[in-house]
């Protein structure tokens, strides 16, 4: 496994969504109060990038943009249509105020 320092946690606002490559794979990187996640970018559903979707801190998921289909942020799992596949969960914590993507 390799790890990536990818920035300072501060450089994100709670609530957000910000895209990363890492190792030829684009990411998105949910930041929920001091928790980080990272979840893949693209939409099981349409080839869509999930960072530009919105984020629900209350239910810890991720909603793509273009039809509305959302992502548990810890599991993947598509929670509704029209998205019926899970996408893919990376492991991302903060280290010393970075967040770091492990792959």
């Amino acid at each position: 496994m390799a790890e990536h320092e990818l920035f300072a946690l501060e450089e994100m606002e709670s609530g957000t969504a910000r895209r990363v490559e890492v190792e030829g794979l684009a990411v998105a990187i949910v930041r929920i109060d001091d928790n980080v996640y990272a979840v893949d970018d693209t939409c099981s559903h349409a080839e869509v990038s999930l960072s530009e979707g919105w984020v629900d801190v209350d239910d810890c998921l991720i909603e793509c943009v273009a039809h509305g289909a959302s992502f548990d942020l810890e599991n993947g799992n598509a929670l509704t249509l029209p998205a019926i596949r899970a996408i893919a969960v990376y492991q991302a914590s903060v280290r010393d105020g970075m967040v770091v993507l492990t792959l």
